[in-house]
C-alpha cells in the first residue's frame, strides 16, 4: 500500500487518507487549515451523486427541523439528506414520513453481527430473526463509510434494485411469529425518524424488540421517542460515537458531533431505568490513522462520566467509500484502543469485527 503525503505538514504514511488529504496530527494541531482542505474533500463526494455539498442555509428558505443540521432550504432545493425539498414555500418530505420510507429490508438470522450482540436478548434467539432496515439516507458524510451505496437512491422513484418504498403499516407486516426485532440502521434512520418510529410503534405492539444503530443527530425529542420504544420492549439504542474531538468529527464525516454527544448523554441518564438487558450501547469504528487510542481514550471517559456500565464496542474497519485506501485496523491498533478504553473507567468494551482485524504493525 502506497503512502500518502498530507498537504499540509509534508508527512508520508499509509495511514493518510490521499481524498482527505490531512494527517491527524494536522486536524487536531492546525484545524483551521486541515478542515478547509477536507471540506473540499466532502465537497467532491457530495457531488459524485449530486447530493447538496453542505447543509442550505437560505435565508427565505424553509426549515426543516427532523435533525441537527437544521435545513433552510430554498424553493426547488433539496436537504442535506436529500430527502425533503420545498415546493410553493412549503416542506415537502420525499421520503421519511409513516406513508412513505425509502429503505432495504430483510431477515437476518438470529444470533446476527450486531454491534450490541454480546450484551442484547437477541444472541440467544436461535431460530428467530431481526428484521433488520436499511434507511436509504443520512445525515452526515462519512468519508470512511462503510454502507455508502444509499448515496445512489433517487427519492422520487419507488422502487430501485433492493431499495424500495414502503409505508410504515406495509414494513411492519413484513414481521411474522418468528421476528424477535427489528433494528433501524441505514444511512441513518435520523435522517427518516417519523416512518421509523411509526414502524417501531406497530411493531412493539406486537411485542417485537425495537433497537436503533444511529449516530444520535435527530431532534432530541424524536430520540426520547426512540428510546422510550426501545425501553418498553426490551431493545437498545446504539449510538455510533465516532469521535470526540470536534474538529476530527468535521473533518471525518462532514460537521460537529454536538448533538450527537448532547443526545447520548440524555439516553445515558435513562440507562439505570432497565440496566439489563442495556437500552444505550456505544460504538467507535478504529479508522487507521485517524481514530487512534487516544481519540477512543476521550470518547471513553466521556461515555464512563455518564455511567461506566454502558457497553462499549470497537469495531474493526475495512477501507470503503473515498478512504479505501487505508488498511484494515491492526490487532495492535485494536489493543492499544481496548485498553484505553478500560483505563478511562469502563467496565464493559468488547472487540467487534475481529475477523477484519490484520497483523500489520500501525
Amino acid at each position: 500500500m502506497d503512502e500518502q503525503r498530507c498537504a499540509l505538514c509534508g508527512a508520508q504514511s499509509r495511514l493518510i487518507a490521499s481524498q482527505l488529504g490531512v494527517c491527524l496530527d494536522c486536524i487536531r494541531t492546525q484545524p483551521e487549515a486541515a478542515l478547509s482542505i477536507t471540506a473540499e474533500a466532502h465537497a467532491r463526494a457530495r457531488r459524485l451523486f449530486d447530493l447538496p455539498e453542505t447543509a442550505p442555509t437560505a435565508e427565505d428558505g424553509t426549515q426543516c427541523v427532523l435533525c441537527f443540521r437544521q435545513c433552510r432550504i430554498p424553493e426547488g432545493g433539496r436537504g442535506f439528506c436529500g430527502m425533503r425539498t420545498v415546493q410553493k414555500g412549503r416542506l415537502v418530505h420525499l421520503a421519511g414520513t409513516p406513508k412513505r420510507g425509502l429503505l432495504h429490508w430483510y431477515r437476518d438470522p438470529l444470533p446476527t453481527n450486531c454491534v450490541a450482540d454480546w450484551v442484547c436478548s437477541g444472541h440467544k434467539q436461535f431460530g428467530q430473526h431481526n428484521l433488520a432496515v436499511f434507511y436509504a439516507s443520512c445525515t452526515l458524510d462519512c468519508l470512511f463509510c462503510q454502507n455508502w451505496h444509499y448515496r445512489e437512491t433517487d427519492p422520487t422513484r419507488d422502487r430501485q434494485g433492493t431499495i424500495r418504498a414502503l409505508s410504515a403499516e406495509e414494513l411492519a407486516n413484513m414481521s411474522n411469529r418468528r421476528t424477535y426485532c427489528v433494528c433501524f440502521f441505514g444511512g441513518d434512520p435520523a435522517s427518516q425518524m417519523p416512518h421509523a418510529l411509526a414502524v417501531g410503534k406497530h411493531l412493539a405492539q406486537r411485542d417485537v424488540v425495537v433497537c436503533w444503530e444511529t449516530a444520535g443527530t435527530m431532534h432530541p425529542r424524536l430520540m426520547c421517542r426512540a428510546l422510550e420504544l426501545s425501553l418498553a420492549s426490551g431493545g437498545c439504542m446504539k449510538f455510533d460515537l465516532k469521535a470526540f474531538d470536534e474538529n476530527l468529527h468535521v473533518a471525518l464525516t462532514g460537521d460537529s458531533n454536538q448533538r450527537t454527544l448532547e443526545n447520548f448523554a440524555k439516553a445515558a441518564n435513562r440507562f439505570s431505568d432497565r440496566p439489563s438487558p442495556p437500552p444505550v450501547v456505544a460504538s467507535t469504528l478504529l479508522v487507521p490513522g485517524y481514530i487512534d487510542a487516544q481519540e477512543v481514550g476521550r470518547i471513553a471517559r466521556f461515555i464512563a462520566h455518564l455511567n461506566p456500565d454502558i457497553p462499549y464496542a470497537l469495531l474493526g474497519f475495512h477501507p470503503h467509500f473515498v478512504m479505501h485506501d487505508l488498511p484494515l485496523t491492526s490487532k495492535g491498533h485494536a489493543q492499544a484502543a481496548l485498553e484505553a478504553a478500560h483505563e478511562a473507567g469502563l467496565k464493559n468494551v468488547r472487540l467487534g469485527n475481529i475477523h477484519l482485524l490484520s497483523e500489520e504493525v500501525g
